[in-house]
């Protein structure tokens, strides 16, 4: 981070003749509290491959309509560095508070600039924003999105003309522009409605809607299994206060679905997201709603959107009435499972197929691919890793190979049509799922259960540790530095088989020293393979002041590999707390 006299800073803003009585206000409201404007104002806001992400309010460390327009400022001069202000960037938001401001600051900097500029009329999923830059060609991309953080985030993601995030180096280019832009007054900026007028700014709306469905579709593989099982299959879905309230159910109602129940509580788009503390699908506590409509009409499942809707998370009726939670890890081993299974029966399989998932998601993946002849991609955590795969295969005309791209944080692409994990389109591809499941008289549950039957048993888990407040970089750092000088030699009592340094790139076999290559590019990640196979990586966060703790697992008895978790997770934890106390 940009170290900064908070307080020189802080002054600054406050006398600053472009902030507003209101802005103004919520800086008079800090005046005493000396460890608040150090946060706000002790260093700024850094642009990396993830964009920005904080929480939002007035200071250089918090995303605001100044942080917004300088870092927009930044793309502006990439953009027209690569000849591309005819080409344009095409810009959404989600539902979260600030949002539609922001997207808007964002355009009127733009088109200042002399580029031209697709808006969306109002909140979009993620992954629409990804099909429109390639669909209309534009070279760039901005979403106003902080995903499933809590309400008081907000986030700046940046995109290229493939419609994947911008690449590491990019992100550095933008950065070091940032560094040049003054935040109060820097960046250009024109008339919103004057720009409308002279088709600076092109308004989005529901034209690329239905051009965005029409090709989500197309990715159906059986589209007779809906229809077949429509009068009796029930589903429950919500969108979590957040941009898939509309389009989710008009791609169920287009694929044939009947019987939509949704939770109407939350089908209303609010930036407050008042029924959940986090409108994350990941946690099972964000269903509570969903699972009382499901028990009484008789549905099996439960789909929940995150704000953005570029993640979707389950809920599954077991065979003793109860619901319980499918992982992203499963849900991924599903659909890659299905996919392959589905392609096979009707003949669309292609030869040198592949699918592409992130190194901390499930090794189940491994042998279901191996067992069918698919080729599998391991990337970097970052959906961009998996749309670089992608890519790499369309530059040889070969993107028709291509079958399916997940995260284990409940993130899935099918189809190359976009080049970021789609909530919408997984939605469809879990219903459809389900409704062949539901031909075999079989739930989501009971196919996990055959699958583990077939490959064994597999289990994940993944421990956050936070570390916030204004020692939480530099307790982060300590934590990754100790590892690296003093790496362990077991976890809970089970050797240490190779250590992978991504920062350096280099994987040491721990038994005779030799290294190779990780061939991936540089990250701030440690992979650690055990002697039995388990593995346990560890990462800090992107996007929040923690760092992730993966552990992957497998084993024949689900009891004993429960068991063993454990005994990995309290080791982990203890190491953790000597490494930072």
């Amino acid at each position: 981070m940009k170290k900064k006299d908070s307080l020189k800073e802080y002054r600054m803003w406050l006398d600053s003749a472009l902030l507003t009585e209101e802005e103004k206000a919520e800086l008079r409201e800090m005046a005493d509290n000396a460890e608040k404007i150090e946060l706000c104002f002790g260093a700024e806001l850094e642009f990396g491959t993830a964009g920005l992400r904080s929480s939002m309010g007035m200071g250089i460390n918090r995303i605001n309509r100044f942080t917004v327009a300088r870092t927009t400022q930044a793309i502006a001069e990439l953009v027209k560095a690569a000849n591309g202000c005819a080409r344009g960037v095409a810009i959404a938001c989600d539902s979260r508070n600030g949002s539609r401001e922001f997207a808007r600051t964002a355009a009127c900097v733009l088109a200042a600039n002399g580029i031209r500029t697709y808006l969306f009329d109002d909140i979009r999923p993620t992954p629409e924003l990804s099909f429109a830059i390639r669909h209309y060609g534009c070279m760039a991309g901005i979403n106003i999105t902080a995903s499933h953080n809590p309400k008081e985030y907000n986030g700046y993601k940046a995109y290229w003309e493939d419609g994947a995030q911008i690449s590491p180096e990019q992100a550095e280019i933008v950065s070091a522009a940032v560094d040049k832009i003054d935040v109060l007054g820097g960046a250009l900026c024109a008339d919103y409605e004057q720009a409308l007028k002279d088709g600076s700014i092109v308004l989005l709306g529901e034209e690329t809607d239905r051009i965005y469905l029409d090709t989500v579709l197309t990715t159906q593989i059986d589209r007779s299994v809906i229809a077949g099982v429509a009068d009796e299959l029930k589903i429950v879905y919500s969108p979590l206060h957040g941009t898939g309230y509309r389009l989710v159910p008009e791609i169920l109602r287009r694929a044939g679905l009947k019987h939509l129940y949704t939770v109407d509580a939350q089908m209303t788009p609010d930036g407050n997201f008042p029924t959940v503390k986090k409108p994350n699908p990941e946690y099972s506590d964000v269903f509570a709603l969903g699972i009382e409509i499901a028990l009484n009409v008789g549905s099996d499942l439960i789909i929940a959107t995150d704000p953005d809707a570029d993640r979707v998370g389950v809920m599954c009726r077991t065979a003793g009435g109860e619901f319980t939670t499918i992982t992203g890890n499963q849900m991924g081993a599903l659909m890659m499972d299905y996919v392959i299974r589905a392609r096979k029966a009707n003949g669309t399989l292609p030869d040198g197929a592949f699918a592409v998932k992130s190194i901390v998601s499930t090794d189940m993946a491994y042998a279901i691919a191996e067992k069918n002849g698919v080729k599998l991609h391991d990337v970097l955590t970052g959906f961009k890793f998996i749309g670089e795969v992608v890519k790499s295969y369309e530059a040889q005309g070969k993107a028709d190979r291509f079958l399916f791209g997940f995260e284990e944080s409940y993130g899935y692409l099918f189809g190359s049509y976009a080049r970021d994990k789609d909530a919408v389109g997984a939605t469809l591809m879990i219903v459809e799922m389900t409704a062949y499941y539901r031909t075999l008289g079989m739930t989501l549950a009971d196919a996990l259960a055959d699958l583990y039957r077939r490959y064994g048993v597999y289990r994940e888990y993944m421990l956050d540790i936070y570390m916030e407040g204004l020692d939480g970089i530099e307790r982060r750092r300590r934590l990754m530095e100790g590892l690296r000088k003093n790496p362990p030699a077991a976890f809970a009592s089970v050797a240490i088989a190779k250590i992978g340094d991504y920062q350096t790139g280099k994987i040491l076999a721990t038994a005779d020293g030799k290294t190779e290559e990780t061939g991936m590019p540089a990250s701030d990640v440690l992979y650690y393979t055990l002697a039995n196979g388990d593995k346990i990586i560890v990462r800090p966060s992107g996007t929040e002041p923690k760092v992730k703790v993966y552990f992957l697992a497998h084993g024949d008895d689900e009891q004993a590999l429960g068991e063993k978790l454990k005994l990995y997770i309290d080791d982990v934890q203890h190491k953790v707390d000597t490494l930072i106390s």
